[in-house]
């Protein structure tokens, strides 16, 4: 119980915090530089961490 319970709670909880915010950063980064491949990289880090849970929870719970 404590095993599933921690599992869903790092890919629910703590990845997608994690990837959002770097996903932000490197949208930030990449518009203020000018630099189209960060931005590209961050827009693709925050769609992943918003995404991220639908996908990898249903096989936990």
């Amino acid at each position: 119980m404590a095993l599933a319970f921690s599992g869903t709670m790092i890919f629910s909880h703590i990845i997608p915090v994690i990837l959002g915010f770097l996903g932000i950063i490197a949208l930030i980064n990449g518009i203020m530089d000018d630099k189209q491949e960060v931005t590209f990289v961050g827009a693709g880090l925050f769609i992943l961490a918003v995404i991220i849970p639908f996908i990898i929870l249903p096989f936990l719970v």
